[in-house]
């Protein structure tokens, strides 16, 4: 059975991850919390991402075809992971898949892997590449996103789009997806991608009303209820939509937190929401992407 930390431990954690609360302080105020230093080890393991956890669908999954392949971005080379069923005898459509802010690991990579199993060829591009790629310490990733310039991530976004259309494996027909940071990065590609076929942001930032006018795909929204520094943003976002026309269905899953799909995180992952969402994914890319 998963363990439920408190909420406040959760929060912390948020804080580290997303605010720019360092590591020294983070494990300061963890000790204050749970009473010592050896609880506070325990607890920031239960927090973190396992990695050993990714593997739902395995690397070496017959059913697929996985490569690693590059593509043009907005200023050099973009490097990413792509996978399709191995026996498609037809075209399919494509779903970009947009890490979290820990870059391209394996828990993406595995996240991938599904999109293709469930039919459709997937690509997660490696959003540091500009960069030197994304490294194994993820505190490192985490550091390095901040330095993106944004326009320019948008921009290799929308190149990631592009190629996937252009391979000679998919009909042209293209989503986009992405958790947390990707997310964020979702909602802003259905700004810069008129032509997108849909969207599917978890727990992302939203952009301005300005751009959201802009938005022509069709949107589904995942949130969690507990994540109160994105949900902050919900009333703006959907008002902008609504006044826009811009189709969309946003999904809210009590009791849940940020990153609720993460299954390497024991402390943020339920199982009933991640399953539902996913599955309402699959289901919104097959409405809008599959001919």
């Amino acid at each position: 059975m998963a363990i439920r930390p408190p909420q406040e431990w959760v929060r912390l954690y948020d804080a580290y991850t997303h605010e720019h609360l360092d590591r020294r302080k983070f494990i300061d105020r963890m000790v204050q919390v749970t009473g010592g230093s050896a609880a506070a080890t325990a607890a920031v393991a239960v927090l973190e991402n396992n990695y050993a956890k990714a593997a739902i669908v395995s690397p070496d999954d017959p059913r697929l075809a996985i490569e690693r392949v590059t593509f043009d971005g907005a200023t050099g080379e973009v490097s990413g992971y792509l996978a399709r069923p191995a026996d498609a005898s037809e075209l399919l459509p494509g779903i970009v898949v947009i890490h979290e802010n820990r870059g391209l690991n394996p828990h993406i990579e595995d996240v991938t892997r599904r999109a293709a199993l469930a039919g459709f060829v997937a690509l997660a591009p490696d959003f540091l590449s500009p960069l030197g790629g994304t490294p194994a310490d993820e505190d490192e990733a985490r550091n390095l996103i901040r330095e993106l310039d944004g326009a320019r991530t948008v921009a290799d976004s929308a190149a990631a789009v592009r190629f996937l259309a252009d391979h000679e494996a998919t009909t042209g027909r293209i989503g986009v997806t992405g958790f947390c940071w990707g997310g964020a990065l979702t909602n802003r590609t259905a700004v810069a991608v008129p032509e997108l076929g849909a969207a599917v942001a978890w727990y992302g930032g939203q952009p301005s009303a300005e751009d959201a006018a802009e938005i022509q795909a069709p949107l589904m929204l995942h949130y969690a209820e507990l994540d109160e520094r994105i949900n902050a943003g919900i009333p703006a976002y959907e008002a902008a939509l609504e006044a826009a026309g811009v189709p969309y269905t946003l999904h809210m899953y009590e009791g849940t937190n940020h990153a609720f799909h993460n299954d390497t995180n024991e402390a943020r992952y339920d199982q009933e929401a991640a399953e539902l969402a996913w599955s309402r994914t699959i289901d919104f890319f097959e409405q809008h992407l599959v001919e």
